[in-house]
């Protein structure tokens, strides 16, 4: 029996008590119903060095990230979208990673703004996303005036949101399950 498609949620927020993070602790909660295993990256509890400061290329938690990106089959990147692009806090984690950790796989990915809605953060990911030979799933979903999104109980309260987001997960997981397959056939 193979074993569960594994999927990293990578938060471009601090905390994941934002609107940005409880939209990722959503899709995390989601990837799990769907019967993979998602885990969310918190920065806040495992902090990675600047790329390039003191000690950084041997830090312990840059090797754990590294090689547990390396055993995910999919990944999900969510950002506030600052300042017409993605969120420092997320470019910190991205520079970690590269085509040997997560060329070849999916990602989904997803966006919260404050006002009116932007695709522009999604696309800056996008190219980055492709540079390290990564595959964007065709669903991505920017969030406008995300703070009028939840309840106060920090429930969803726009059931057409809800429903784009059971259509993202279930693309990504259904290109996880198509890639790792694709991946196992040809011995890669």
């Amino acid at each position: 029996m193979a074993s569960p498609l594994r999927v990293l949620c990578i938060s471009g927020s601090l905390p994941l008590s934002s609107t940005n993070g409880r939209i990722l602790e959503i899709v995390s909660e989601r990837i799990t119903a769907q019967g993979a295993e998602a885990k969310i990256w918190d920065l806040a509890e495992n902090p990675l060095p600047l790329v390039g400061a003191e000690g950084s290329w041997g830090d312990p938690l840059v090797t754990e990230f590294q090689e547990f990106a390396s055993l995910c089959d999919a990944y999900v990147l969510s950002t506030p979208e600052y300042h017409g692009s993605y969120s420092s806090v997320l470019k910190h984690q991205l520079d970690w990673l590269y085509s040997s950790h997560v060329g070849g796989k999916p990602f989904a990915l997803l966006s919260t703004l404050g006002g009116r809605s932007s695709n522009n953060a999604l696309n800056h990911l996008r190219i980055v996303v492709r540079w390290v030979h990564g595959h964007c799933i065709p669903e991505q979903i920017a969030v406008p005036h995300a703070k009028e999104s939840f309840d106060d109980d920090g429930n969803l309260n726009s059931e057409e949101l809800s429903e784009r987001l059971d259509a993202l997960v279930a693309s990504l997981v259904d290109h996880a399950a198509f890639y790792r397959d694709r991946s196992e056939s040809l011995g890669v």
